[in-house]
């Protein structure tokens, strides 16, 4: 009788039984229940599934059928509300290549350069087109959107001026989710928000640290800001501009205004609007704020053969590194969406992109000039793709509008907004004017085919027109055909290393299956050409799709609230402590400001705690790497009156499920604080034990990590936060939310954390396939092979290399760190030989010297199979002997494979071959190679030199002669 299908579940864990049984053997336990038993603390036991608000798990194409009918629900309707979020065409070969494929979609983060040299490529394009239409010197490799680039862009302007005053003044014509986040985010730390309307005269006050101005405005409108700009520098301050990039193919640049940075999106260069994100913001500055800069900056260096490459710069100013320090939070960035950005722009070079701007401003001058005609009021004459409309009933003539399938904006209750893009076409544009004017029939009124003939910022002054060139580099120019661009994707995808290749064994980070099923909602256009600002009953799939998973989350986690606004786990801590810090407000508790974190925790811990207002305290970890329980209480003693939270991380950021976890929030509690729970590693606790139940009050949760999110090189991320009742009410809120009660009766209320309401809100349907598709079982069993997998590569080369820490009867939890500093102190080898010596074994490095120097943190996840795992822990013995071999005195300590690895085809190739060593030994020294190698495209990288000689943009071709 033949057996029944795999299962979802049995596709996503790479072990079966059999292979489990020998891992099991290794590890010596009788199975993975028992292996939990033991590891993890029997007081947090979640004993059974039985009973959850999880679905029994679906086949993937009962979950397919089960999102088209949530897709369904969405309205088609054109979206033509604007506020920085736009339709557009995301070209077939960018689609396909790129978003789609996973090559792209399943790579980490670029810490290891020498085998991610396409991703930089792509991403340093990115930086060079930002730069370029901004008219600024540099650019960073993306933000998460463009209202928290701004909110960045404030603290990079408060750092930089020259003055001591807390004053930041915003354009009264600022995007209002802008407006609404900067008001959240200036309040914790002490800025003072003043409002003026610059383009009605208004003068600036005599103190302020920097100014922030919308061009073109959330009006529409255009206007000359220099004078503004001149006037703050005067005063000391900085000038922040949020620019439209496709506006500035024809309008002058922020740089040539006088702004010190320019902030935005690049959404409309080809990325889908998905309800809200994800969306590469971006940044860019002018010379002398490059190391002010937050986030990824990718520069250009030159590797061991003298040859230029690519690499992050400038790592210093990282908050892993700073800590309580940092000047930002961010720890991600939107890699595959500024990859898809970078590659619009390259695929439609300048002149397809002005060709884009110009039929945008033609279209919307077009509509402006019918609604003249006939007698309706224009609100001004000098816009680029916006066109602001006096009415009598702004709210009648939007619903006329949708009843014809289109969505407009009531700016207020006499002023309607109607926002035109890449997709508009006369057909619109004629249904449109005619809602607008009360008309049958929009021909009528002459919009026709006008637009074509129409001149393109007919009201803009001459002066703000752009007429210096745009893009001029190559890459800009030289991929317009479908066949060249295709090429260039291929070829970039080769130069790097993502899970299509092989293994990447990164402990802290989780880089564990991204099914095609999951990905598969992603692209239909039900859920990608939706405006997050869409009326409620245009988005009803989404709404239930977001409530749906928001349940499935507090149900999972042990907590009664979810909220999917935060568009990345440093954000949604962010998030979770300000949530904190408003409960305690609103009790009186204003003196509560301290935030206890363990030494251990991850970076973003304490730079949230600092930008939600709080005084960082550190506690001491123990031997073990646990949190010193006499430490903290001493800590708590000396802070019983100000104490505000305890952020902790479970299980730990050393990879052990710390026994004294209730002991530690019991106590935390007893003198009136909160608890913040780190979930960055709940893929090692979900269905064994939850947050809510072992005393956590608030967590984030990464759904690129846990949930199957891709990381997609570096971002997107989503980190919805997750709270108990009393805190619920102070969970991200936003002046556009579709509905105001959430999963549970929730109402949030507290400031956004976002520009949408519901974050990424596109790339929220790969989380809902992955839970719906294992159900509380698979998650469960998902966990066990997790942290049977990483028990194993522990057992099998402790005796190579010293397993740092461990928990009750020397187990692990998901991940285990590797000691290497005996290695180096017995042979010279460092962490950095094996980490590139890695790459000529076909692996990517694990984790490098976090949370302890010179050790590896190694996670194998439960998608791989037991054949790559024992690949992974057979290069590791490998290299312990090879590095043997050097402290033998066979190889010389300068000249051997550790310490020159990686090794480039052209190395062993090119020239004489005077190494200790051999050709077969440097890039075969495994023979199963022979068939399957991955060749790194550059030698070691020269780190030093790159922040020395810093150039954050595309070099000239002659570079690479």
């Amino acid at each position: 009788m033949p057996s029944a299908p795999a299962s979802f579940v049995d596709r996503h864990i790479g072990t079966d039984a059999a292979a489990q049984r020998a891992m099991l053997d290794a590890v010596g336990y009788d199975s993975i229940d028992a292996l939990a038993d033991r590891a993890v603390p029997a007081a947090i036991r979640q004993r059974a599934t039985d009973g959850s608000g999880i679905p029994p798990a679906a086949s993937e194409s009962e979950a397919l059928a089960e999102l088209r009918a949530l897709a369904g629900r969405n309205r088609s309707a054109r979206p033509m509300i604007g506020l920085g979020y736009y339709d557009t065409i995301t070209p077939s070969v960018i689609s396909r290549n790129v978003l789609e494929n996973p090559s792209w979609y399943t790579a980490y983060t670029p810490y290891q350069p020498e085998i991610s040299q396409g991703r930089l490529e792509a991403l340093i394009t990115f930086q060079t087109m930002v730069a370029d239409l901004t008219g600024l010197s540099t650019a960073n490799a993306s933000m998460l959107d463009e209202s928290t680039a701004v909110v960045e862009g404030m603290l990079v302007a408060r750092r930089a001026s020259r003055v001591a005053s807390d004053v930041f003044v915003v354009d009264a014509d600022a995007l209002p989710q802008t407006r609404a986040l900067l008001d959240a985010r200036a309040e914790p730390l002490g800025i003072r928000i003043l409002e003026r309307d610059f383009a009605a005269g208004e003068t600036l006050p005599d103190e302020l640290f920097g100014v922030f101005i919308q061009y073109p405005g959330a009006s529409g409108r255009v206007w000359d800001p220099s004078g503004v700009l001149e006037a703050a520098h005067l005063a000391g301050g900085l000038g922040v501009v949020a620019a439209d990039l496709l506006a500035l193919t024809l309008l002058r640049s922020p740089g040539s205004l006088g702004a010190d940075i320019a902030v935005g999106t690049t959404q409309r260069f080809g990325v889908p609007l998905g309800f809200g994100g994800p969306h590469a913001g971006y940044m860019a500055v002018r010379a002398g704020l490059e190391r002010q800069l937050p986030g990824r900056l990718v520069g250009v260096s030159q590797d061991a053969a003298g040859q230029p490459a690519y690499r992050l710069s400038l790592q210093t100013r990282e908050q892993h590194i700073r800590r309580e320090k940092a000047t930002s939070n961010i720890c991600t960035a939107q890699v595959l969406l500024a990859v898809m950005a970078a590659m619009y722009a390259a695929y439609h070079g300048p002149d397809g992109l002005r060709g884009i701007a110009s039929a945008v401003a033609r279209k919307a001058e077009t509509l402006a000039s019918a609604l003249r005609r006939a007698g309706a009021d224009v609100v001004c004459d000098a816009f680029f793709d916006t066109v602001r409309v006096r009415v009598d009933d702004a709210a009648a003539v939007v619903e006329r509008a949708r009843e014809r399938g289109y969505q407009l904006w009531a700016a207020d209750a006499r002023t309607v907004a109607v926002s035109v893009d890449e997709t508009t076409d006369a057909r619109d544009l004629a249904a449109v004017a005619a809602a607008i004017a009360g008309r049958v029939d929009g021909e009528g009124l002459g919009v026709g085919l006008a637009w074509q003939e129409t001149p393109a910022l007919a009201g803009v002054a001459a002066e703000m027109h752009r007429e210096d060139e745009i893009l001029t580099h190559p890459v800009f120019r030289s991929h317009h055909s479908e066949t060249a661009m295709m090429r260039f994707l291929k070829r970039l995808a080769d130069r790097d290393y993502a899970l299509d290749r092989g293994m990447i064994p990164l402990g802290s980070c989780t880089m564990k299956l991204n099914a095609a099923t999951e990905m598969a909602a992603v692209s239909w256009p039900e859920f990608a050409r939706v405006h997050p600002f869409a009326p409620a009953d245009d988005v009803r799939g989404y709404l239930a799709l977001i409530d749906q998973l928001e349940g499935w989350l507090a149900e999972m986690t042990g907590y009664d609230a979810v909220s999917l606004q935060p568009n990345a786990g440093s954000q949604g801590e962010l998030a979770g402590l300000l949530a904190i810090r408003g409960y305690h407000r609103s009790r009186g508790d204003e003196g509560r400001t301290v935030c206890l974190i363990p030494s251990s925790a991850h970076g973003t811990n304490a730079a949230s705690a600092v930008l939600a207002g709080m005084r960082v305290v550190v506690v001491a970890c123990d031997e073990a790497g646990n949190v010193d329980l006499d430490d903290l209480r001493a800590k708590i003693s000396a802070h019983a009156g100000d104490l505000a939270a305890l952020m902790i991380t479970y299980p730990s950021t050393h990879g052990v499920y710390e026994h004294d976890v209730v002991e530690i929030t019991d106590a935390v509690h007893a003198a009136g604080g909160q608890v913040y729970v780190d979930g960055a590693n709940l893929n090692a606790l979900l269905g064994y034990a939850r947050f809510g139940d072992l005393g956590g009050d608030v967590s984030h949760l990464n759904l690129h990590k846990t949930f199957a999110i891709p990381h997609g090189g570096g971002g997107p991320g989503v980190g919805p936060v997750a709270a108990k009742a009393h805190l619920a009410p102070f969970l991200p809120g936003h002046p556009f939310a579709q509905a105001e009660v959430h999963a549970g009766g929730a109402v949030f209320a507290g400031g956004p954390v976002s520009s949408a309401p519901s974050g990424s809100a596109g790339i929220l349907p790969i989380s809902w396939a992955y839970v719906r598709m294992m159900g509380a079982e698979g998650l469960r069993q998902a966990t066990g092979a997790a942290v049977l997998a990483a028990n194993y590569v522990a057992a099998r080369l402790k005796d190579h290399y010293p397993v740092l820490y461990a928990g009750d009867g020397g187990l692990v939890a998901h991940e285990c760190i590797l000691d290497l500093r005996p290695l180096r102190e017995q042979t010279g080898i460092t962490v950095d030989d094996v980490a590139k010596r890695l790459i000529d074994y076909g692996f990517h490095a694990p984790t490098m010297s976090f949370p302890v120097a010179g050790t590896l943190m190694v996670e194998p996840t439960e998608s791989e199979d037991l054949a790559e795992i024992d690949r992974f822990v057979d290069a590791m013995v490998a290299i312990r002997t090879e590095a043997d071999r050097v402290a033998a005195g066979e190889w010389p300590a300068e000249d051997n494979p550790l310490v020159n690895a990686p090794h480039t085809a052209a190395s062993v190739i090119e020239g004489e071959w005077n190494h200790a060593y051999s050709r077969e030994v440097a890039v075969y020294p495994e023979r199963d190679l022979v068939r399957t190698k991955y060749w790194p495209p550059v030698r070691r990288i020269d780190q030093a030199f790159g922040d020395r000689n810093l150039v954050c943009a595309c070099p000239p071709l002659e570079a690479f002669a």
